[in-house]
């Protein structure tokens, strides 16, 4: 079965980005964004892949889960399809239909969906946001990862890793990167046995 890996980035107390959307205060340093860009380069938009010179396969997932309001940050700048060279599946309950031919819509039954999708073959899936996807995920035991890019910072209010209350869920840690700039990746295995 593949594995839902919940991939982003947040502050030292855990939002994503700022109440307007912004990722101010997030580290936009070049040798970390390379290393990884060259870790995980699926993660790259597409419209970014070309400009950078990636031609890297994808190493991690082959799919992407996006709530609705992770999809609007790239469809303000007109990117209907931000991860074409992935399947793409945008979780909204309020779209009626998908702004993109190549992004497929899911307005309900989300736990459903994305249990089907886990039995399918392939590579893993990357859920890239919002919190309010996460927390309907996790509710179900449907996360089985989590590889948080932890910046040093603190955000003081904002876009929560996950929208409302969770359960409580033991981490366990299976891997860890310290940069330089002081992001530390870390990847973590939930243990489902708490919920």
């Amino acid at each position: 079965m593949r594995k839902l890996v919940y991939y982003i980035a947040c502050s030292v107390d855990g939002f994503i980005a700022h109440l307007d959307g912004s990722h101010n205060g997030f580290s936009q340093d070049s040798d970390y964004l390379t290393d990884l860009f060259s870790a995980f380069p699926e993660t790259v938009p597409s419209h970014l892949r070309g400009a950078m010179g990636l031609q890297t396969a994808n190493r991690w997932f082959d799919t992407v889960l996006m709530g609705r309001k992770t999809y609007e940050i790239g469809l303000k700048e007109g990117i209907t399809s931000p991860y074409s060279h992935l399947k793409q599946y945008l979780f909204s309950r309020s779209l009626t239909e998908t702004p993109d031919p190549d992004v497929e819509l899911v307005s309900q039954n989300a736990a459903q969906i994305v249990t089907a999708l886990k039995r399918e073959a392939g590579e893993n899936i990357w859920l890239c946001g919002g919190g309010t996807l996460a927390t309907e995920l996790l509710a179900h035991g449907l996360i089985d990862q989590m590889i948080l890019k932890i910046n040093p910072f603190l955000m003081g209010a904002g876009i929560p890793l996950f929208a409302e209350t969770i359960q409580q869920s033991a981490l366990k840690v299976i891997d860890s990167k310290l940069y330089d700039n002081g992001v530390w990746l870390v990847h973590y295995n939930i243990e489902n046995s708490w919920r």
